[in-house]
């Protein structure tokens, strides 16, 4: 039997931030920002979840609130679920950061068509089935901010990344869909667009790898999980309220 996870109490009635793929990198930094902010946090994980209950206790000591919930964003099933369960009636959800996403990188001509399905199916029907099931709660409530984590590569490309740039490519036009249909009802649906940033992902790359990267950047640095995390707080808060259905690139201005 599964051991469940630690948990901390929440309120219910108090505004909730959802971010996916919360225990790590970009998530995490995310999550810690939006409780700065005064969002309670549900972070999800799918598989660490010592890592999520770590960056929960980390939030709670600096005065926030936040409880981890293990969700798999690459099934359907556990999205409804997980929303009919611990979200409906539960907490009164107000953002929606869809960030979990995974990777399969190789050249287009060896792609496995299942590296392909996998990468589209998390990192884009995920954030359908998500922004689905929380769209449906926030049309009642009459206001909401979905944010969508694309990526520089979804906007310009990358070699051997077909199948990432096709899924963060899709999350920009999904959005843009989606903020003309949920509008009439005060829901905001934007993207942020990160460019080359420090995180696990990228701090196996080589020096040489990382400076030939750093010299196509005008700001000459890598970015950081925080530089991300500031903009979709932005995006969430209510100075960007008349904002919706935009791109905001957060790559340092290596792709304008």
């Amino acid at each position: 039997m599964e051991t469940k996870e630690k948990t901390f109490a929440l309120d219910a009635s108090a505004p909730t931030a959802v971010v996916t793929g919360g225990s790590r990198g970009i998530g995490q930094a995310i999550a810690a920002t939006l409780a700065r902010d005064g969002y309670q946090v549900i972070l999800t994980y799918r598989s660490r979840r010592e890592e999520a209950e770590a960056v929960a206790d980390v939030i709670i000591t600096a005065g926030g609130k936040a409880t981890p919930a293990r969700l798999d964003i690459g099934d359907a099933d556990d999205i409804r679920r997980f929303f009919a369960e611990e979200i409906k009636g539960q907490v009164d959800l107000a953002v929606l950061v869809n960030n979990a996403g995974i990777t399969k990188d190789g050249f287009l001509v060896r792609m496995k068509e299942e590296d392909f399905d996998s990468v589209v199916g998390v990192n884009l029907r995920g954030t359908f089935i998500c922004t689905q099931e929380a769209a449906k709660i926030m049309t009642k409530r009459r206001k909401g901010r979905i944010v969508n984590i694309s990526s520089v590569v979804g906007q310009m490309g990358n070699a051997g990344q077909a199948n990432y740039a096709a899924a963060k490519a899709g999350i920009i036009g999904f959005t843009k869909s989606c903020a003309k249909e949920l509008a009439a009802r005060q829901i905001t649906c934007n993207v942020v667009a990160p460019g080359f940033i420090e995180t696990d992902m990228t701090s196996g790359l080589g020096d040489d790898i990382k400076a030939a990267y750093i010299e196509g950047i005008p700001l000459k640095r890598m970015g950081t999980a925080q530089d991300v995390a500031e903009a979709v707080a932005f995006l969430a808060s209510d100075r960007a309220a008349y904002i919706t259905g935009q791109v905001l690139p957060v790559n340092g201005g290596m792709y304008c």
